[in-house]
């Protein structure tokens, strides 16, 4: 197949890439060096060809309390990355299947993460912006179903980990910043100190099997929002335990700062509909995984024993 990748260059667009590339397909890969999609024209020279599957994984945010600061920012930035990807489709790529990423801050928090309270009610309140933004281009991509029958598949991830996160800067997801803390003071470097008092959440997917099952979902799935995570949920404490486990450093000289941003207190979802549709998922397990991204950043730093 011919398909089309934004975010190309991302953690899980690399990732995708590779495995898209491994089964034999045909990729164009924009990152944001190739195509700057918050402008109308950005697309306009890939008009020519005709695309089976477009991956539209791009989106302007990151990790940690970033979204506190950068509210205004992120609305108009995603709001024109996504129109201008939806505007494209329509116009000049209506016969391609468009794989889209939700956000499970869009959920609100008093209710069940399933994908029936996609829309309902207020998302966590320190994400609102961008948890609406992920809400737009759903609905974008449902209009575009229900006037001009386009089909579409709106995939919502939990906490992506793995090898090959990126080192250059940005704040990072808190499993990857829990280990650059952990093994970087296990080799001499400063105490760990980390947001909160590790009682918070997370449920964490390999990125190798999320791919696996993205690319499975594309190939069945059409005009449904579907979660996709691992159903194996931990504390923070837990996570930072078992790095500490890992790699030979002692948990007890961990800092924990309660005075620090801590973000929604879990971020667990239902798989009630996933199970349906891949009954026979695994994922990794989870130290198995972390030990994957331990020796990842180790030999990333240098770092020998």
């Amino acid at each position: 197949m011919k398909i089309l990748v934004t975010g190309a260059t991302g953690f899980l667009g690399t990732h995708l890439c590779k495995q898209l590339e491994a089964d034999g397909h045909a990729l164009v890969k924009l990152g944001s060096r190739d195509a700057d999609l918050t402008r109308a024209d950005s697309l306009t020279p890939f008009n020519g060809e005709k695309y089976d599957l477009i991956y539209h994984l791009a989106a302007w945010t990151q990790a940690g309390d970033f979204c506190l600061y950068h509210a205004g920012e992120q609305w108009l930035i995603n709001q024109l990355i996504n129109t201008h990807v939806v505007q494209w489709w329509h116009a000049q790529q209506p016969q391609a299947k468009m794989i889209a990423m939700g956000s499970s801050c869009c959920y609100p928090d008093h209710l069940e993460r399933r994908e029936e309270n996609f829309l309902r009610d207020t998302p966590t309140e320190t994400l609102l912006t961008y948890g609406m933004t992920k809400r737009m281009l759903y609905t974008g991509l449902e209009a575009m179903r229900m006037q001009y029958g386009h089909r579409y598949l709106l995939l919502i991830p939990s906490t992506l980990y793995g090898p090959d996160y990126h080192l250059d800067g940005r704040q990072m997801h808190f499993i990857f910043d829990l280990v650059r803390k952990i093994v970087d003071a296990r080799y001499g470097g400063p105490e760990v100190a980390l947001w909160g008092d590790g009682s918070q959440t997370r449920e964490l997917i390999h990125v190798t099997d999320f791919v696996n099952a993205m690319i499975y979902l594309a190939d069945r799935v059409d005009n449904q929002i579907v979660n996709l995570g691992s159903q194996e949920n931990y504390s923070i404490r837990w996570y930072a335990e078992t790095i500490c486990d890992l790699v030979g450093y002692d948990p007890a000289l961990i800092r924990y700062d309660t005075t620090r941003y801590v973000g929604t207190k879990d971020k667990f979802l239902v798989l009630d509909k996933l199970k349906k549709l891949m009954p026979t998922f695994r994922v990794t397990d989870v130290r198995e995984g972390l030990e994957d991204v331990i020796t990842w950043y180790k030999h990333a730093r240098g770092y020998k024993d």
